[in-house]
């Protein structure tokens, strides 16, 4: 794409040396650093820019979606334990993991061998915390 971009500018350039008269045949030499030159240079290189911030930007709006198919890795639920440390409960398959995330680190920090129930709606489904709480004690007891 950048090449294909330079060589339209190199053709710009182009146009404008055979828009000077030439004398007897003879191109005349153009210099390597001259206006013409550095401009086209820094208008490529704004483009240049311009479609990484286009592309980032866009990889950033669109990573966001999911398929629709349901995959074998869910989040069941979530803990806020401080400002970045929280805890995770995922469901990989048939297993259940409660990870601990702090920044720059994911432990295991159990399997749970019997699955939380999922209940539905609000009224019907125990807070997170609570379900943990039972998960866990009947896990060591």
């Amino acid at each position: 794409m950048a090449r294909l971009l330079m060589l339209s500018l190199s053709g710009l350039s182009g146009i404008v040396a055979a828009a000077e008269p030439v004398a007897d045949g003879v191109k005349p030499l153009t210099e390597p650093v001259s206006t013409g030159n550095i401009l086209q240079m820094l208008l490529g290189l704004v483009v240049v820019i311009a479609l990484m911030l286009a592309l980032a930007w866009a990889m950033r709006r669109f990573t966001g979606f999911q398929s629709g198919a349901s995959g074998s890795l869910r989040i069941l639920g979530g803990l806020s334990l401080g400002n970045r440390e929280r805890v995770v409960l995922i469901q990989a398959g048939e297993t259940q993991l409660l990870l601990g995330v702090a920044p720059g680190r994911v432990q295991t920090l159990h399997v749970l061998e019997e699955h939380l129930e999922q209940g539905r709606g609000e009224a019907a489904r125990p807070s997170f915390g609570d379900s943990l709480k039972v998960a866990i004690k009947g896990q060591t007891s």
